[in-house]
């Protein structure tokens, strides 16, 4: 299926690694020029020059930190002046932060900050554009929001769900689709370093929560990325989408 994506330029945040670096190579191949963001200039270059080397456009590459004031403005600013028009943008920076004991205030708010407050500002910045143009496309890689333990980046999944939810009502008209992307146990820095990092910890989760006996890899959410990144997921907008081998317990 040719997903009409040729031509169109995409924003990836959180693009030097992990997901980011599989929904790059996604688009990249299906046809889109790219804006990389992230904090890590050697990773994002390397990416930029591999992407280049398989006979695609170069990608633009932004470095910035997130966490730093004004991340948003300079990360819109530095792409305008090298693209006229950005047809997607995937916001793909988060993490997950179990907390000990009740946490302290700062580390909430950096988490509502880096889970939330952060995709909001960036769409907020390029969403005038897209609605001008009448095509846009957002896509959210979040996570889980099952109080499952207490965890900072938990209330900001569900907060960025909701305000999706209610930003595409208000979109919608003028032909852009937002929808919400939660990641099972994906490989990634996050889960082989941090969450089940040694492969007996990832067996023993796979065994006892899904029921399609793997892990998946970046692709697995990056072929969905691209379709919803497609004019052909038109009437798919306001939606979270979970993929995670089945591992959650409810049905909606």
């Amino acid at each position: 299926m040719d997903l009409k994506l040729t031509g169109k330029t995409a924003l990836v945040t959180g693009a030097s690694a992990g997901l980011g670096v599989g929904i790059a190579w996604m688009l990249a191949r299906e046809g889109c020029t790219l804006v990389l963001t992230a904090r890590r200039r050697d990773r994002l270059e390397t990416l930029a020059d591999e992407i280049r080397s398989e006979g695609h456009v170069r990608p633009t590459v932004v470095v910035q930190d997130i966490m730093a004031k004004g991340a948003a403005v300079a990360i819109h600013t530095a792409t305008i002046a090298v693209h006229a028009q950005i047809d997607i943008l995937i916001n793909n920076v988060g993490n997950s932060r179990p907390m000990i004991g009740l946490g302290s205030d700062a580390e909430w708010d950096d988490a509502m900050h880096l889970n939330f407050g952060f995709a909001r500002q960036l769409t907020h910045a390029f969403l005038p554009a897209m609605q001008a143009a009448g095509f846009g496309r957002i896509v959210n890689i979040t996570g889980g929001d099952e109080p499952v333990a207490l965890n900072a980046g938990v209330p900001p999944n569900g907060a960025v769900h909701i305000w999706a939810k209610a930003l595409s009502r208000v979109v919608g008209p003028d032909g852009v689709t937002v929808n919400s992307i939660p990641p099972g146990r994906i490989h990634s820095e996050q889960i082989d370093e941090r969450l089940l990092p040694s492969e007996e910890a990832q067996n023993a989760w796979v065994a006892a929560n899904c029921p399609v006996g793997y892990i998946g890899e970046a692709d697995d959410l990056a072929v969905l990325v691209a379709f919803l990144c497609s004019p052909r997921a038109r009437y798919i907008t306001g939606q979270v989408i979970h993929v995670d081998g089945g591992a959650r317990h409810v049905a909606h």
